[in-house]
């Protein structure tokens, strides 16, 4: 397949930059041209093919990618969380995959290593993942235990000098080819507790998972323990119970809902350029009302999303971000990206299912963002709760 020029151009209808720093903008558009060099060339063959480019590794560390928001004495860039957003957004712009690579070693590796580790942990793991060194997955998600984590059976028992790991985590998004694996495991109590596993110790082992149709730039895998011995001084120290993995979460749903964003601005772009090259009935196609409605509701979609993340950002720099807020923007960025991108690929007719246009990856990648990191009906429900009082899930 021979590689394209990227042609991408920023939507931008409701004049946002203006209401980012200079650093906001420097921060974006390195990741941008990043993108646009190292990666719109190659991400077709790349999801065809269902290879992670380990290239791209280097590349997202320079750019800042891993751990943007973690402080520089530990490797990250120290940068607020709209520089994050932006980064995020510029990454699923490129393909959801990507994003996924860089959300899970920033949002569920690096966030909580330095939110509840200690600072022998912290020396130890976040200058490597921010470097890129070390890649690093996150073992929440088991095969019966998906929307319920809390009815997880992976278990540590306390074995005096170390502990004893037991059980299966799947759906892991970089586990094929991490060096370090944060794993969340019930104690002989019952409390759920965060664990850092690395490659190498006896018993662990993560088989790559097969034959996606979504994600197919992004590495898959399960994450299986068969009487692991952990040393005592792996245990995240400073967090027990749910509210850790689920932090966590919160950080990773922030980026994704910037991200989806990115996809969906990619797909408007796209479905737009095309609309004024093609000719039917001897004129452009974007000169018919219908084409014109979609085009017109997707950028009105788009700048409704982009308005939204923007004030989470906000939020979340001053602390103020409540977890029902980022759930809100994650559920509604992507089914914003969905339907954007269903509607793009009708504009762009049969040409959309091709790997010509980036229409139909975009598309199968968003059926895996809406499901993980909370169900698009899960999060409908957070919302509910949030709004009532009254939890659905009980």
């Amino acid at each position: 397949m021979a590689a394209k020029t990227d042609v991408y151009q920023h939507p931008d209808y409701y004049l946002l930059d203006e209401l980012l720093t200079d650093e906001h903008k420097l921060i974006r558009d390195t990741a941008r041209a990043w993108v646009k060099k190292e990666v719109s060339p190659i991400v077709e063959e790349a999801c065809q093919k269902a290879e992670f480019p380990k290239q791209w590794i280097k590349g997202l560390a320079e750019i800042g990618a891993f751990g943007p928001y973690i402080p520089t004495e530990y490797g990250g860039a120290g940068l607020d969380q709209i520089s994050y957003g932006l980064i995020m957004q510029e990454l699923e712009r490129g393909d959801s995959g990507l994003r996924s690579t860089a959300s899970v070693q920033s949002s569920l590796v690096m966030y909580p290593i330095y939110s509840f580790g200690s600072e022998e942990q912290r020396k130890k793991y976040l200058p490597k993942l921010a470097s890129g060194e070390w890649m690093g997955c996150f073992g929440l998600t088991e095969p019966d235990h998906g929307s319920n984590p809390a009815g997880m059976l992976t278990n540590i028992k306390d074995k005096g000098d170390h502990y004893l790991l037991n059980g299966a985590k799947m759906w892991i998004s970089n586990s094929p080819f991490a060096d370090v694996a944060v794993v969340w495991a019930k104690d002989e109590e019952g409390v759920i507790r965060g664990i850092i596993v690395e490659r190498g110790m006896e018993g662990f082992s993560t088989p790559e998972t097969h034959g996606k149709w979504s994600l197919r730039a992004s590495a898959t895998g399960e994450l299986v323990f068969d009487n692991v011995k952990v040393p005592k001084e792996n245990l995240l120290p400073n967090i027990k119970g749910l509210k850790g993995p689920l932090s966590c979460l919160n950080s990773a749903r922030f980026g994704i809902a910037w991200g989806a964003m990115g996809a969906a601005m990619d797909c408007y772009d796209s479905a737009l350029r095309y609309s004024k090259e093609r000719i039917q009935f001897g004129r452009p196609i974007g000169g018919f009302q219908l084409t014109q409605k979609k085009l017109a509701e997707m950028i009105t979609e788009i700048t409704k999303g982009q308005l939204m993340v923007w004030r989470l950002g906000v939020l979340k720099n001053e602390n103020r971000a409540t977890p029902a807020q980022i759930s809100m923007a994650k559920r509604n960025s992507v089914h914003t990206a969905l339907t954007i991108a269903r509607e793009a690929r009708q504009i762009h007719g049969g040409m959309g299912i091709t790997g010509e246009y980036p229409i139909m990856r975009h598309m199968m990648n968003l059926e895996s963002v809406v499901t993980y990191e909370g169900t698009h009906d899960i999060h409908l429900l957070i919302t509910g709760y949030d709004v009532t009082g009254i939890s659905a899930f009980e």
